[in-house]
């Protein structure tokens, strides 16, 4: 006599017993769904949710003309022209030939040009050949810059007037010019 026996007929007699039987099974296939609602959960920080609104110019493209967008630019290739975004990233591999304008520029490769920002971080790797207008700047160990730092973005471009020296009230009613030795009688 032999324990275990397989029918693929089933008796008509036993199919509410069969029909509970197989019910059975399904409730020990429930805890299996669970790793896969887990998979459904989306993934923190993938490559795609940080390049989200990031154009990006990579190693194996030359662009020769002028660079806008209203979003960020990241330059991994070669661009022969001025480039103008809300945040500009130059990676290390990178070179630039024109100005770059932006809020924040961060610099790791070559410009050959100027940098327009209110912030600037050139990192250790970075090679600036031109003048770099800022508001804020950050330097690190080992950039290389040769140009001018100037702290002057955002300011007005009308320097010619503020050039121009100003008389100056003293207690005892002299007016005394800024540049020269001359005083006058006011």
């Amino acid at each position: 006599m032999s324990m275990f026996t397989r029918n693929d007929k089933m008796p008509e007699t036993n199919s509410d017993e069969t029909a509970r039987v197989r019910e059975t099974p399904s409730v020990t296939t429930v805890p299996a769904a669970k790793p896969a609602q887990a998979m459904v959960q989306p993934l923190p920080n993938t490559a795609a949710s940080r390049t989200t609104g990031v154009s990006v110019i990579s190693k194996a493209l030359k662009i020769t003309g002028q660079l806008e967008s209203t979003e960020d630019i990241r330059i991994d290739g070669e661009v022969d022209g001025d480039v103008r975004a809300v945040s500009v990233t130059v990676g290390s591999g990178a070179k630039v030939k024109g100005t770059v304008y932006g809020n924040a520029v961060e610099l790791s490769g070559t410009i050959e040009g100027k940098i327009e920002a209110e912030k600037v971080v050139l990192t250790s790797s970075a090679h600036m050949s031109g003048d770099v207008i800022h508001q804020n700047i950050k330097i690190e160990s080992g950039a290389f810059i040769a140009g001018h730092c100037r702290p002057e973005f955002g300011k007005t471009e009308g320097r010619t007037a503020s050039a121009m020296p100003k008389p100056t009230a003293t207690p005892m009613g002299l007016a005394v010019q800024t540049k020269s030795s001359e005083a006058s009688r006011v």
